[in-house]
């Protein structure tokens, strides 16, 4: 039973046929002969019908991943200054190692009294997330967004845990990645409003990646799209979470999604009492539920994580905490398992 939907999701059926479809489409999409201009135009329609299904107004640079398109807006956003909220991805801070961290409430938000200041330099980029992987805590890019346009600067939205999932926030660049909402690995994008946000590096995608492009990676993450919507997961599916939060306190756990600014309902951490996130994750996956102990991507570094001590979550519950995720596929009885399992083990 997976509910490690934040880490990857499933490939979805209608992203598969994509990606075979696209297999067949052997042909580099820069070659100008025939065959090249055949998958060139396929690679345009993909590029079409992801702006679309997203919403997005401007320009889409094809990426191997999310990673890659922090990356790129990172290192390459013709701005001053960069700003990243201290609870960003690992790829962000990465990308920009020597960038000012914007401070985080114990609720998780941005401190915005903080961020209003921050930003009063010369056009800054600043790097906010709209969906903690962790947390599942959503920022608030609106206002965000206000602050960071009033100041001349940019705003790149990690929109990773909430594209194919959310509306697209208002932003000046936003990052994508297909594996998070059932589309296949390897394939993401960078969305900007204008190409002439970024320096060029030369190469395919108009001059801002190298690489040839990955033609069924684009079309796959382009199928899932068109078939995700709102809600991503029916609310009858997670609707046995809402007695589990009642019962999860009662057994002394703790739920920091009630303690989140705004807690987005596809991603729970849930700490739980006597019993480290490591041996959690270890019991569960002996009852055929896969869960993590937070982000994929430091989950085996058993460091107590950044995300939780920046907001200064107590370090016995932050210990203890791990993180459940739904997706395109959880159903009700997958949920009621996790809540059922996760009793039994606090119980002892």
């Amino acid at each position: 039973m997976y509910l490690d939907h934040a880490a990857t999701s499933p490939l979805r059926p209608e992203a598969r046929k994509a990606v075979e479809d696209g297999l067949g489409k052997w042909a580099n999409p820069s070659s100008p002969h025939a065959e090249g201009r055949s998958a060139r135009r396929l690679l345009e329609d993909a590029r079409d019908r992801t702006k679309a299904a997203l919403g997005w107004q401007g320009e889409c640079i094809f990426t191997s991943g999310a990673s890659e398109a922090a990356a790129l807006a990172v290192v390459r956003a013709k701005t001053g200054a960069r700003l990243v909220s201290v609870v960003e991805h690992d790829c962000i801070l990465q990308a920009a190692p020597d960038a000012e961290q914007l401070p985080v409430s114990g609720d998780g938000a941005v401190d915005i009294d903080n961020l209003a200041e921050a930003v009063q330099r010369e056009k800054p980029l600043v790097a906010v997330q709209q969906v903690n992987s962790e947390t599942g805590n959503a920022q608030d890019l609106s206002e965000i967004s206000r602050i960071v346009g009033e100041a001349g600067g940019l705003l790149l939205a990690d929109c990773a845990q909430g594209a194919g999932k959310f509306t697209l926030p208002p932003c000046d660049m936003a990052i994508v990645s297909a594996h998070k909402f059932g589309g296949p690995v390897g394939i993401g994008a960078l969305l900007v409003k204008d190409y002439a946000m970024l320096e060029p590096s030369g190469g395919h995608e108009r001059g801002y990646r190298r690489g040839t492009e990955n033609l069924p990676g684009a079309l796959g993450m382009a199928g899932a799209l068109e078939v995700a919507g709102e809600p991503y997961v029916a609310a009858d599916v997670l609707e046995p979470l809402e007695r589990f939060a009642r019962d999860c306190v009662a057994a002394g756990g703790t739920m920091l999604s009630q303690a989140l600014s705004d807690p987005t309902p596809y991603i729970r951490a849930i700490a739980m009492p006597g019993m480290s996130a490591t041996a959690q994750v270890m019991r569960f996956d002996m009852a055929d539920i896969a869960v993590s102990q937070g982000s994929a991507c430091s989950s085996g570094t058993m460091k107590t994580s950044r995300v939780l001590e920046a907001m200064q979550v107590d370090p016995g519950v932050a210990a203890n905490t791990i993180r459940v995720s739904f997706g395109w596929n959880t159903t009700r009885a997958d949920v009621e398992r996790f809540c059922e399992v996760w009793l039994d083990l606090a119980k002892g």
